[in-house]
């Protein structure tokens, strides 16, 4: 019996399309509350700049880790319900990008802030990035259980982070941590780029 022959490449290419493509908030099938929280987790601009919060807390001590853990996620959910109350995008990516490229080089050169520094300078980043997160998903239709996703998702990373990075006290291992906030600061310094460029 005679084969059908070689499938041609371009059917191949049609079958592996996708049905459909999410642009922003990913769909996991778990319901909106964990689709919030993958969201937070596959969002670099978003994500840098929380790790680099909680590394620049955890480098300042107990003190400010706990601080900057209770009100990071708390600027972030309470601007998410503003930034979701206001039914516009506020285009705030520059920004956004600025913000983790600021707490970036503030790890990597480990700066002497004081705790209510580090504290309001996460808050800062939370209420920026909250606020960005809400009108985005007031935009795709989402809701509050989505927002309160990408809260718990803010506060476990911080908590998690910081509490990693507070009892560090060797040499090599803070200066490990002070790397990792150069890598953000160059990520933000070419995202910057990119903006610029029109690429993002």
């Amino acid at each position: 019996m005679k084969g059908s022959g070689p499938v041609p490449l371009p059917a191949v290419g049609l079958l592996a399309l996708p049905a459909a493509a999410e642009a922003h908030l990913v769909t996991s099938g778990l319901g909106p509350f964990y689709d919030g929280a993958l969201h937070l987790l596959l969002s670099p601009a978003d994500l840098l700049g929380l790790v680099a919060a909680a590394l620049l807390a955890g480098l300042r001590g107990r003190r400010a880790a706990r601080l900057t853990v209770v009100a990071l996620p708390v600027a972030w959910l309470l601007a998410g319900f503003v930034g979701m109350a206001l039914s516009l995008s506020p285009g705030l990516e520059w920004l956004g990008v600025l913000s983790f490229l600021i707490l970036g080089v503030s790890v990597a050169a480990d700066a002497r802030l004081s705790p209510g520094v580090v504290a309001l300078l996460g808050a800062s980043y939370g209420a920026l990035h909250g606020l960005m997160n809400g009108a985005a998903l007031l935009a795709m239709g989402a809701g509050g259980p989505s927002l309160l996703g990408i809260g718990l998702a803010v506060l476990l990373i911080a908590l998690l982070t910081s509490a990693t990075v507070v009892p560090l006290q060797a040499f090599w291992a803070r200066t490990a941590v002070r790397v990792a906030g150069s890598w953000v600061a160059a990520i933000g310094i070419l995202m910057l780029g990119w903006l610029s460029h029109g690429v993002a």
